[in-house]
């Protein structure tokens, strides 16, 4: 019986190096494996084409709008400051009396030529001129009564002269429009000038003459000798 057990010892020896052999064989196989996994896969990479970068089209710069010049304001001329002492003065003005003296005197030079259409635009812008002055001055010398009487007088002596340059200026045009057979021009000026002047002042004493020379009046006016000439009131 002893000897029948003791025989199987070399099988069980054998069999550890069995398996050490299968065991290396695997490990060689899988070390032959890993190389070519490597290899393959570097084969793959090599057969894809090269992406090459797509390059990003250049920006075309966008032409800035021209600016429009911008017009510079006109500078406006400063005023020139008054002197204190010296007022400004509109003598030089058509619209002031020394202006309306001037229109006349033209109106006069044009008559002697016989330029009786110049005479007339000449002796209306005078009335115009002379007629308004008067207005304006008669305005400022009621603003001024009981406020300031000196103000007040040296207007009414303005308003009171452009009044007569007025009625001169009118009696001259009417004249005129005698000279050019205009009568229908002539009378309502005559009349007007009688009611400014009063038929006893002189311009008025001359208009109601024309008045009867024209016929439109057929009683001449003839003061006394002997009575006092009546107190004439003011030119309207």
């Amino acid at each position: 019986m002893s000897t029948s057990f003791a025989n199987p010892r070399p099988f069980q020896s054998a069999f550890p190096a069995a398996v050490i052999s299968l065991v290396s064989a695997a490990c060689l196989s899988l070390g032959a494996i890993a190389p070519n996994a490597a290899s393959a896969q570097q084969l793959l990479a090599q057969s894809k084409p090269a992406t090459s970068p797509q390059p990003k089209p250049a920006a075309s710069p966008q032409p800035k709008p021209a600016a429009s010049p911008q017009p510079k304001p006109a500078a406006s001329p400063q005023a020139q400051p008054l002197e204190p002492t010296t007022p400004n003065s509109l003598e030089s003005s058509v619209f002031s009396v020394a202006g309306g003296q001037r229109l006349m005197s033209e109106s006069m030079a044009a008559i002697s030529q016989q330029n009786y259409d110049l005479a007339v635009t000449k002796l209306q812008d005078a009335r115009q001129v002379f007629n308004q002055l008067s207005n304006f001055y008669q305005e400022l010398t009621t603003s001024f009564s009981g406020i300031d009487n000196r103000i007040s007088d040296s207007h009414r002596r303005k308003a009171l002269q452009s009044a007569q340059l007025r009625d001169e200026a009118t009696y001259q045009l009417a004249v005129v429009y005698r000279a050019k057979n205009q009568p229908e021009l002539a009378v309502p000026l005559l009349i007007q000038l009688i009611r400014s002047q009063g038929p006893t002042r002189d311009l008025g004493q001359q208009a109601y003459q024309q008045l009867f020379e024209l016929g439109f009046v057929d009683v001449a006016f003839v003061r006394s000798t002997g009575a006092p000439a009546p107190i004439a009131p003011a030119p309207k």
